[in-house]
């Protein structure tokens, strides 16, 4: 009689053991669910914005080109009216009115390719600013990612363990969780601690 009412207890407290693991279980993958959710809008946020961020910065690199285009151009222009002028200085049928006249284009080509010259500079330096704002997207995206793929790997190592009832399996599947959510945490406080280990594998 003391036996089956040992094998009774002992039953129910194994039953009452997966209850309170399965229990367990379902809270983490609905926690861990949500926090991939919110994870996958906030990178998608940000995978927006590193495309306006590179598509400003090929822009504005394509401005630059056709400014410095333009400045060759007015340097080359120089160059040969200040040839063109000599040689009119040489003929003596030259009018001082064609070489005036001359020297005054050259002139406004010389203030036209510095004045090109000065907006290059602006440009160049918006290029550059766009370029580092892709970058640091880049590694909040390179964030989320690492998120998603280890709380994908927790839900599936959630889903084992429901079926095994392998206590150990759900540490290391709230490992996982909890190193997606630390992950998780960077990008939304936009820290810069980057898995470059990871993302070389990755990508």
């Amino acid at each position: 009689m003391a036996d089956s009412i040992e094998d009774v207890v002992t039953e129910a407290v194994e039953r009452s053991k997966g209850s309170r693991l399965d229990t367990l279980v379902a809270a983490c993958v609905a926690l861990t669910a949500v926090m991939m959710a919110l994870c996958n809008i906030k990178d998608g946020n940000v995978v927006q914005a590193m495309s306006q961020a590179q598509a400003h910065s090929i822009d504005a690199w394509s401005y630059f080109q056709s400014k410095s285009t333009k400045q060759h151009m007015a340097d080359d222009l120089a160059i040969q009216l200040e040839i063109q002028g000599a040689i009119a200085r040489e003929r003596s049928g030259a009018s001082e009115k064609a070489v005036a006249l001359i020297d005054e284009r050259r002139r406004q080509a010389l203030e036209q390719a510095a004045s090109l010259a000065k907006e290059k500079i602006a440009i160049q330096k918006q290029a550059e600013d766009f370029a580092k704002e892709y970058d640091r997207l880049n590694i909040h995206d390179d964030q989320f990612d690492t998120a998603d793929a280890t709380f994908s790997l927790s839900i599936a190592l959630y889903g084992v363990t429901a079926l095994t009832r392998r206590r150990w399996l759900w540490w290391v599947a709230f490992t996982g969780t909890l190193i997606g959510a630390w992950f998780g945490i960077c990008g939304f406080l936009h820290w810069s601690f980057h898995p470059d280990w990871l993302s070389n594998i990755l990508g």
